[in-house]
């Protein structure tokens, strides 16, 4: 068994981007419970046992996800003749069998650093608060294999983009700050929409390079039904529609200019909009996929910092 090829299969590069939600959610979250102390010195996110649980969690997810990805898409031929990165299923590199192992390995592992995230947020005096969330992990293990597993694979039919939107945004941002705080500020919509856009915009990206291929395969992902001038002004609305919404959550708990500093990470971000504008051979949008995920990432960084630490 070639443990690089597992590492391969696993998109280490995906994981940044899958943890953008959890950064966003958890300074709010430590914001919020330091709003509410008297006690010093101040939390800091990165000294909280569930601020890493939960970002070992989510990488699980993650893992499991591309694991699933790349088992889906080799079986039923998807991958034959894909663009960019090889996949390891369809190239021989993991055989079927080895990659469900790895699915089923990967399972238990992540849901055993779940169960002791919801354990340390919630306790025994909140087995209410632990039972919702335990099933909401469930939930994230069934969608990430549905995704391109099984015949009503959602990946398959256009819907892979709520699932990301819904997972990686409202679910990550919304479901970490309420580790922290036991309580939802609907306020915090706002940026978890910004991050659910710009995880779509990723997924986006990714279906607009892939297009051709997965029309080829009767993979109908929104991009297949849309087409392509209609999916770059999809894009468009993804990209733009992250920046107004996490504007108008600083605008409406305005206290320094400093909360501003996440526009930092649009600058990468309008140039992608102007590079998907003047595309027109798909292929060479997949360096692009690198630089909005990785903006993302920046975002998350930005908009915790300035709204968090001034």
């Amino acid at each position: 068994m070639d443990v690089k090829s597992f590492i391969k299969a696993a998109r280490l590069r995906t994981l940044p981007l899958s943890i953008s939600g959890i950064i966003v959610g958890s300074y709010l979250g430590v914001d919020y419970l330091n709003s509410i102390s008297q006690s010093n010195p101040r939390l800091i996110i990165w000294m909280t046992p569930v601020f890493w649980l939960a970002i070992l969690t989510t990488i699980g997810f993650q893992v499991l996800s591309n694991f699933a990805n790349d088992y889906g898409d080799g079986i039923k031929g998807s991958d034959k003749n894909r663009k960019g990165e090889a996949r390891m299923v369809s190239s021989g590199a993991i055989t079927p069998k080895q990659m469900k192992m790895a699915m089923i390995v990967t399972t238990i592992i992540t849901l055993i650093i779940a169960i002791l995230l919801i354990y340390k947020s919630f306790g025994s005096e909140n087995f209410g608060y632990s039972i919702l969330f335990f099933f909401l992990g469930i939930a994230s293990i069934s969608a990430a294999i549905k995704y391109t597993v099984g015949n009503s694979a959602y990946g398959y039919s256009g819907f892979g983009d709520v699932f990301v939107f819904l997972f990686f945004g409202l679910l990550s941002v919304l479901g970490s700050y309420f580790l922290y705080t036991k309580t939802i500020n609907f306020e915090i919509l706002l940026p978890a929409i910004s991050i659910g856009f710009l995880s779509t915009a990723v997924l986006n990206l990714n279906n607009l390079r892939d297009r051709e291929e997965d029309e080829k395969n009767n993979k109908n992902t929104l991009v297949v039904k849309l087409g392509k001038e209609k999916a770059k002004k999809y894009h468009y609305l993804l990209i733009l529609g992250s920046l107004c919404t996490a504007i108008v959550y600083v605008v409406v708990n305005y206290k320094t200019y400093y909360q501003f500093l996440f526009l930092i990470a649009f600058i990468p971000l309008i140039k992608n909009l102007i590079t998907v504008a003047k595309n027109n051979i798909s292929e060479e949008l997949d360096s692009e996929l690198k630089k909005v995920a990785l903006s993302t990432f920046l975002f998350a960084i930005l908009f915790g910092i300035g709204n968090t630490f001034f």
